[in-house]
């Protein structure tokens, strides 16, 4: 893509609206807690106090709006701790401008970082740069600096206390994860009775992953509806798939086919009716037609060979899938470590050495997070000077501008700055001409800024252009609480956000981190845990006896994360004005089909494991053997540019397919492996 090209898509982006639904009473108590600690200070009489204290029930109000599946209250106490040391070391340095640039320098290498241990821990240190450059502007003493703290620390357990006294809508996020995750399966049965190969996104799968991952405090606390519809969608997945595909289920044409696609329409009907079970904390209600469909006939369900136990199979599942949904939702019981296991949340004092791991990952020359951290660093302090030096008097909106919009990859943050400053030229403006027309003094203005706080909590999700507005019109009422003149802000706001946002551009064009040339890196890593996936499967033929559903398990998450990286980068990739590097676009998807058929093909063959006490398979042995070194070879033919060579497995798939007669349906999914990794050889040539 040309860089013409990239910045247009890049401001088309910043610039759309997002539909999402709005959460209005999250909102009005996120406004009250900024109201309480604002009205406090005005109360006191000391409106610096009340603008310092309003920026952290601010900020500890917005992290708790991001989609973390953390107790909202642990995020705002977690940010209004970082936002009150923040502001505390700020003032101890800000009498000395050398020794505020060197922690200015510091914490923001940190703070970017921070991306590393995850997009909301990413957003918090954002905001503890975003508060040093802000509150250190109000003059105070040491103790007035720890007095500045403490009311910003206050302000995130204000609105802790709020959130614990009035919850709305407890586990809700994890709510809609989970039926976010049955519904993605029901639309996947639809797809699948007009097309047997439709592909499945794992990614609702994977968030509800995340989302049954509790900590012990909350184990003991979720509901009944929220323990087992991960689980049950889980195995359902594999079941449908190997219902629908013609060459493990049933016949593409005939009776067989038409009771195929039957069953997977009230699947769809009964996966949807538990999803709106489980979203809105209610009884599973279900209708007649879809009951009958899953009633088993006199003379089976019409269908033969695999089909038939598999079709028994989901209609097992589905009945599981209600009776775990359909129990009194107040209910509740103990989760025990045990019970839990891998799924169980550490506590955020056990998080540290979590998040130090992932740090010492990122520090190397060759991660996007550390160059994203140097950027930042070098442009906030850049910034600093440079709004110093225009001597506008409110100079730190200019590094501002630029650490609010910065992202470790180059869509995100070209996309952000320009919707920040087409928001801040509307929400500066209108403010502004409010400000002069009614000269409003410091009670309306503190009215006026909890009403644009209402407006931008209320209109999270909705597009950055927007609550960029909502926040440029919030800091010019909140300054007019101490008196700056609104004339002088606009002014200083709207030149310094345009200083901060090109200097956050050019830095990404200087010093750029592309993802470009990852891409044959996502693909043979996506290659390899595929390929783990399905040896870990096909050794379960090989030695029944000797299966490990656990080692599946693994390999089966493992290779869905390697997908979501490949997406990830590939989606980024597209955006970055940079040469494909020898991996074309088209080449790129097709690989990625060949890769997700890969890992459809393992689902089907998982879903029809041997009995333990079946004899093993000397030909799945013998596949496995020549399969595992060529996807080796495969791996590094991939990220070399090189020619993939599959005739070892080929033929040892062919001895398997003459001798093993008896093993149907393990014989005719590997030929469908390999055919997916045929069709991959054919979308990466060699290069010239």
């Amino acid at each position: 893509m040309t860089w013409s090209r990239a910045l247009k898509e890049a401001t088309r982006s910043g610039l759309t609206i997002e539909r999402a639904k709005l959460t209005p009473l999250i909102a009005i108590r996120g406004t009250v807690g900024v109201a309480i600690v604002l009205g406090l200070c005005l109360w006191r009489g000391n409106p610096a106090l009340a603008v310092s204290s309003a920026f952290g029930a601010f900020s500890a109000g917005i992290v708790t709006f991001q989609r973390s599946m953390r107790p909202r209250p642990v995020l705002a106490l977690a940010v209004a701790g970082a936002l009150a040391i923040s502001t505390f070391l700020g003032y101890l340095a800000a009498a000395h401008v050398v020794w505020f640039v060197l922690l200015l320098t510091g914490w923001t290498l940190l703070a970017g970082m921070a991306w590393a241990i995850g997009p909301v821990s990413g957003l918090v240190g954002t905001q503890t740069v975003a508060i040093m450059l802000i509150t250190v502007t109000l003059p105070t003493s040491v103790l007035g600096a720890l007095e500045h703290a403490a009311l910003i620390a206050c302000g995130g357990l204000v609105q802790a206390a709020l959130i614990v006294l009035f919850p709305v809508r407890p586990w809700g996020i994890q709510r809609d994860t989970l039926a976010d995750a049955l519904a993605a399966e029901a639309d996947y049965a639809r797809r699948l009775r007009h097309d047997p190969v439709a592909p499945f996104d794992p990614a609702p799968l994977m968030d509800a992953r995340a989302a049954a991952t509790v900590t012990p405090r909350q184990a003991r606390r979720r509901p009944v509806q929220l323990h087992g519809p991960r689980g049950l969608a889980e195995r359902v997945r594999p079941v449908l798939a190997s219902l629908a595909d013609p060459v493990v289920g049933a016949p593409l044409e005939g009776p067989e086919r038409d009771r195929a696609r039957e069953l997977l329409g009230a699947a769809a009907t009964v996966l949807d009716a538990v999803a709106h079970a489980v979203r809105h904390a209610s009884p599973v209600r279900l209708p007649p037609e879809a009951v009958a469909a899953l009633e088993v006939p006199a003379s089976g369900p019409m269908l033969r060979g695999p089909a038939r136990r598999t079709a028994y199979r989901l209609i097992s599942l589905l009945a599981d899938a209600v009776e775990l949904t359909d129990e009194p939702v107040e209910a509740t019981r103990p989760t025990t470590e045990a019970e839990r296991g891998h799924l169980l949340r550490p506590s955020v004092p056990r998080l540290v050495p979590v998040a130090l791991r992932a740090l010492r990952r990122e520090a190397r020359w060759s991660s996007h997070v550390l160059r994203h951290a140097l950027r930042v660093a070098a442009v906030a302090v850049a910034g600093y000077l440079l709004g110093a030096a225009l001597h506008f008097g409110h100079g730190y909106w200019a590094p501002l501008a630029s650490v609010m919009v910065m992202r470790p990859d180059f869509a995100q943050t070209y996309s952000r700055g320009v919707a920040r400053f087409a928001g801040t030229v509307v929400g500066v403006t209108l403010a502004g001409a409010l400000m002069a027309l009614a000269h409003p003094g410091a009670y309306v203005s503190a009215a006026l800024a909890l009403l644009c706080v209402f407006l931008m909590y209320l209109l999270m999700r909705t597009g950055f252009s927007v609550t960029s507005a909502c926040i440029a019109a919030y800091v010019v009422f909140l300054l007019g609480i101490v008196g700056a003149g609104w004339e002088q802000t606009v002014q200083e706001r709207l030149v310094l956000t345009l200083v901060g946002g090109v200097l956050a551009m050019l830095s990404y064009a200087l010093f750029p981190a592309w993802e470009t040339p990852r891409l044959r890196d996502r693909l043979a890593d996506w290659l390899t845990t595929n390929g783990r996936y399905a040896l870990a499967v096909v050794d379960g033929y090989a030695r029944p006896a000797e299966r490990r559903p656990r080692q599946v398990r693994d390999a089966l998450l493992d290779a869905r994360a390697a997908r979501a990286a490949w997406e990830a980068t590939e989606a980024r990739a597209e955006k970055e004005p940079v040469r494909h590097r020898g991996l074309p676009l088209g080449g790129a998807h097709a690989a990625s089909a060949a890769l997700a058929t890969m890992g459809r093909v393992t689902m089907i063959l998982e879903a029809h494991p041997p009995d333990r006490d079946a004899r093993p398979s000397p030909g799945a042995a013998a596949f496995a053997a020549a399969l595992r070194p060529a996807l080796d070879r495969a791996a590094r033919a991939v990220r070399d540019g090189e020619a993939m060579d599959w005739g070892e497995p080929h033929a040892a798939w062919e001895r398997w397919s003459a001798e093993g007669e008896h093993e149907g349906v393990a014989v005719r999914a590997t030929e469908l492996l390999l055919d997916a990794l045929d069709d991959l050889a054919e979308a990466l040539p060699p290069d010239p």
